[in-house]
């Protein structure tokens, strides 16, 4: 396989990508992939790759803005909204890719990106099929898994961010995964053991975001895009999940006549690696095989 280094133009800001081509002259679908909540692509996506390539799938791995190889300041600035126009503008990108199958592009998300594709992929209306893992689908359930006093804690640091963003302040942050009660995002008893660990060994990566985000996210339900979703469409539920809670994401998906639902009896990180990392990307690999075939 080959692995190119590519960006692209998101409402002005440059956003750094993998692009990966499998050996042969076939024109290959092309599978869009980014990472979760204030994670980059270092962070295992390569791992994902590299198997969808092997199997003869095209594939563009990118980093959000603010974040990773990517522009943008500040840095660690969580937006829903510019992330979201980062997924449109790599679909938009992946379709002038040469010598690939730009007709069929596929959307591939996990944790919070698992949410977003659910969105991007029933705005554009064009996809082929859309793989969202361990998604983030209810921001109501997952404020709540957070606990009232991580809650109370972020939501204190958000306004004050907030209201120094008004002022030209640098951005008051908290942290993406934490002790339980800190002010974190994700402050579950496995999150900074599962999360944390993801990151290599020589990737200066900063644990913490803009705080603003902590009001955004109790009113964001991407689950809601899940059923008005046409395309194909793949959800891998972890129902052990302390991030993303199993419980709102199936019922979404029931109500989705394009899902087909996969539990695992995992957590919420442990589908990044070992053994349930093997069984998530060959049922992955087999709904590809089996909706966009390469």
């Amino acid at each position: 396989m080959i692995r190119s280094d590519v960006e692209f133009d998101s409402s002005g800001t440059t956003c750094r990508a993998w692009w990966y081509r499998p050996e042969g002259t076939t024109p290959a679908p092309v599978i869009v992939m980014a990472h979760g909540l204030g994670a980059v692509r270092r962070m295992r996506l390569d791992a994902f790759a590299e198997r969808f390539t092997a199997a003869g799938y095209s594939c563009l791995v990118f980093d959000y803005r603010h974040f990773g190889d990517s522009d943008g300041e500040p840095r660690q600035l969580l937006s829903i909204r510019r992330q979201l126009d980062d997924w449109a503008a790599a679909i938009a990108f992946a379709r002038t890719l040469r010598g690939v199958d730009t007709a069929r592009i596929v959307l591939w998300g996990t944790s919070f990106g698992g949410g977003h594709v659910l969105v991007a992929g029933e705005r554009d209306g064009r996809v082929a099929a859309v793989i969202s893992q361990c998604p983030f689908t209810s921001g109501i359930a997952s404020t709540a898994a957070l606990g009232v006093v991580s809650g109370a804690k972020v939501t204190a640091r958000a306004l004050a961010d907030l209201a120094g963003s008004a002022l030209g302040r640098p951005p008051v942050t908290v942290g993406l995964a934490g002790a339980p009660g800190s002010a974190a995002l994700m402050t579950a008893s496995d999150a900074v053991s599962g999360y944390l660990p993801l990151v290599p060994d020589d990737l200066e990566f900063v644990n913490e975001v803009a705080a603003r985000v902590g009001l955004a996210i109790p009113l964001h339900t991407p689950g809601r895009a899940l059923r008005k979703l046409a395309s194909p469409t793949l959800v891998c539920i972890c129902d052990e999940d302390s991030v993303a809670p199993a419980g709102p994401t199936a019922r979404h998906a029931r109500r989705a006549p394009a899902a087909r639902v996969i539990r695992y009896p995992a957590g919420h990180f442990d589908i990044y690696v070992g053994a349930d990392f093997e069984r998530v990307v060959a049922d992955q690999l087999d709904f590809l095989r089996a909706t966009v075939p390469a």
